[in-house]
């Protein structure tokens, strides 16, 4: 007896030296920029003299932005678009509103979903290039089983008050579609959605889609890679494959000693122990929405199988509410989920950068070959720009046909 409680002690005080020991980490690096030791070189540099011959903005989690006109991400936006004009495309990355996506006429977080949508299509409208929207996690009613109804109400919504915009893959389909967008540049969007929604989903030729199973886009992907070799290619889906924060199983302490701030963030009910395998069930089992999760790890392996074989492309996903960027055997992926939100980011591991504040990415195109990423980063409620915290040349390892974008 006395033998148990000695190891029970003792392991209680060695969880509390590590959970002191990620406090004081947590406290040290909170919301500051981590760039790995190898890109640090490279923030010393600048781009071309010449204009990008393309630029993309990846913007997601846009779902909780204020309503009053004084927004920090959506001013920011506004000023990016008024300065690239055509020569650039705006990609909206999924969980386009928040909490449950668009419900239908009638229900009570109609009229509040309606205007938070419309804040966004009013900033995008008048926007001479491509603006593309995508799905995620809570556009799909958070994934329950009526998800599908809440999806085609937002894409009909969206093409009814913003009829240049493109909202892909079409009636919910996993897709992938692709959207060329200048000589030598094509942008391919994924569904990622479509394979851990519970519930009805769209298959076939009678919903529109090219896929009859959950295996068939990951080869239509790598024919389009295929048919597209050569050129500088976008993938973009909202669930991330390689994260640094929640849905990539990386949790605070305080998600450790006080689990149910999860639900409410004033939940500061101690559960030390107990608490600790919340996060450990997500990091191992996972919820729906995290990597962790059956569905998900079956998707984020097959997706990482097909992108591997093209050094150079770029993954842009959302969904965790920070910015990361990742460099692994030669492809490019970027979480940029901080369009309305932000939470913790951990940083080093396998990331270039990680940063937790409110913001999004640029891809900037040149006709020399040169891929640039930029941080847009909101300084105040009106939309001006914070210096740059991360601004970097990426390698392209592929060259460009003559002619092209770079």
């Amino acid at each position: 007896m006395l033998a148990v409680a000695l190891f029970a002690l003792v392991l209680c005080a060695l969880l509390a030296a590590w959970l002191a020991y990620r406090f004081v980490q947590e406290r040290r690096l909170r919301r500051r920029p981590y760039i790995a030791p190898a890109w640090r070189q490279q923030q010393s540099a600048s781009p071309p003299d010449t204009a990008p011959a393309h630029r993309i903005c990846l913007v997601g989690d846009l779902g909780a932005v204020a309503t009053d006109g004084r927004d920090p991400v959506l001013n920011l936006l506004r000023r990016w678009l008024q300065e690239v004009g055509a020569s650039g495309t705006v990609v909206l990355l999924g969980d386009n509103v928040y909490p449950v996506g668009l419900p239908p006429m009638g229900h009570p977080r109609r009229e509040d979903a309606e205007h938070r949508l419309n804040i966004q299509l009013e900033v995008l409208r008048g926007f001479a290039g491509p603006v593309v929207f995508l799905s995620g996690n809570h556009d799909w009613n958070k994934g329950r089983p009526d998800g599908y109804e809440y999806l085609r109400a937002q894409e009909a919504y969206v093409r009814q008050h913003l009829p240049q915009a493109l909202y892909l893959p079409e009636n919910g389909c996993p897709g992938p579609v692709a959207l060329p967008l200048a000589n030598g540049l094509v942008l391919l969007v994924l569904n990622t959605q479509w394979w851990v929604q519970r519930g009805p989903r769209p298959f076939g030729p009678a919903h529109g889609c090219a896929a009859t199973d959950t295996k068939q886009p990951f080869t239509q992907l790598a024919d389009m890679l295929a048919q597209y070799h050569g050129q500088r290619i976008v993938v973009a889906g909202h669930h991330p494959l390689y994260s640094n924060a929640m849905h990539g199983g990386k949790f605070t302490v305080k998600q450790h000693v006080f689990p149910l701030t999860a639900a409410h963030k004033r939940a500061y009910v101690p559960l030390p122990l107990i608490g600790s395998l919340f996060p450990f069930y997500r990091r191992l089992v996972g919820a729906a929405e995290d990597m962790a999760h059956p569905p998900y790890r079956r998707m984020r392996r097959r997706l990482l199988d097909v992108l591997r074989q093209v050094p150079g492309i770029v993954y842009a996903a959302g969904h965790d509410h920070n910015l990361q960027y990742f460099l692994r055997r030669g492809v490019h992926y970027i979480v940029s989920g901080a369009g309305s939100k932000t939470s913790f980011v951990q940083a080093g591991g396998k990331a270039a950068f990680v940063h937790e504040h409110k913001g999004f990415f640029t891809l900037d195109y040149y006709a020399d070959g040169q891929l640039w990423l930029h941080t847009w980063e909101p300084a105040d409620t009106e939309g001006t720009r914070a210096a740059p915290v991360f601004s970097s040349a990426l390698p392209v390892t592929a060259p460009a046909p003559a002619g092209s974008v770079g």
